[in-house]
């Protein structure tokens, strides 16, 4: 990351009170950038609020589904660079509720990506994208050349808002990357549905952690701050020929199934509880992991923390968190 290049560079963050959007801000204003967010929901104990970050930043709401706010926001804040991870990102309320999901990560990409190409000032513009964007493939790890093609409903609605940033690239060319991340974990994740938050508030409330599977799903899990510092080098880079228009997979490149990553969390909290397996998972896939050479190659990057590291520094977040909010 070179911080001379974000300074005083007018950026928006779309979904910036969610959990990859906090640490991103956090990085673009530390680095000297005019952050504006564009938040759809006043959510208190986004990590955005508790740790005062939204007080450095000028905050428009809206939703990504109305096209003329976000046009309006480029348009007034004269934005440069667009950080777009604003979505439905919950697998269960998208298999719940597809339509919503639908709307919000397809069709506000599509008002996103053409509210930048009417701007005219608009220079960068790095999406959020992720491996479910793959779908189930029998050749594993996923690399870009990967073909997209989800298969429910949140993995489709990734595909799709994948699929037409890249559309926008070739037919307009609006300079778009996109970054297609494994499952996120850190400080700032409230979604206790997943399973490392989920996990560390049944260990620290000596309940047993719920594996809704069987125990037996591959994942590879990403650390929030490498994830964070992935996107703004791939921001950084957008001037070259062989990023503008791409795709780069960011990974750690080690996979893990659920029930050894459970055990891995209870061992670092020296916990004697055991899982609950229910084995109740459905219209999930059963194993997702990536290949990050490309983005080591082009970009020179790799991931700074392993599972043990990214776990060690996230634990103390949680047991803060818990116990300001009065749970444990």
């Amino acid at each position: 990351m070179k911080k001379e290049f974000w300074f005083q560079k007018n950026v928006l963050v779309s979904g910036a009170s969610g959990f990859l959007g906090s640490h991103l801000a956090e990085l673009l204003l530390e680095q000297g950038a005019n952050v504006t967010f564009f938040l759809r929901d006043y959510v208190p104990s986004s990590r955005i609020y508790e740790s005062g970050i939204w007080e450095k930043a000028a905050a428009v709401r809206g939703e990504l589904e109305d096209y003329f706010a976000l046009e309006r926001t480029m348009n007034e804040y004269e934005i440069d660079t667009v950080f777009h991870l604003g979505a439905q990102a919950i697998v269960g309320a998208a298999n719940r509720s597809p339509l919503q999901t639908f709307k919000s990560n397809i069709e506000g990409t599509w008002n996103l990506l053409e509210a930048a190409r009417v701007s005219g000032l608009v220079r960068r513009v790095v999406v959020a994208s992720s491996d479910k964007a793959y779908g189930s493939q029998e050749k594993l790890p996923y690399v870009e050349e990967t073909p997209l093609q989800g298969t429910h409903p949140y993995d489709v609605s990734k595909s799709c808002a994948d699929l037409i940033s890249q559309s926008y690239f070739h037919t307009y060319g609006l300079p778009v990357s996109i970054a297609r991340c494994g499952n996120l974990y850190g400080s700032g994740d409230t979604n206790f549905n997943r399973i490392i938050p989920g996990t560390i508030q049944s260990v620290l409330l000596g309940q047993h952690p719920i594996i809704r599977s069987d125990g037996t799903y591959v994942r590879d899990y990403l650390f929030v701050k490498d994830a964070a510092s992935a996107y703004l080098l791939l921001g950084e880079n957008m001037h070259r020929k062989e990023i503008a228009g791409q795709a780069f997979n960011f990974s750690t490149e080690a996979k893990i199934d659920v029930l050894s990553l459970v055990k891995l969390i209870l061992h670092e909290m020296h916990s004697d509880l055991k899982p609950v397996i229910l084995g109740e998972a459905t219209a999930e896939i059963k194993a997702q992991y990536l290949s990050s050479k490309k983005a080591a190659r082009l970009l020179g990057w790799k991931a700074r923390y392993g599972i043990e590291d990214g776990l060690r520094e996230t634990l103390p977040w949680y047991k803060k968190h818990l116990e300001l909010k009065g749970i444990v």
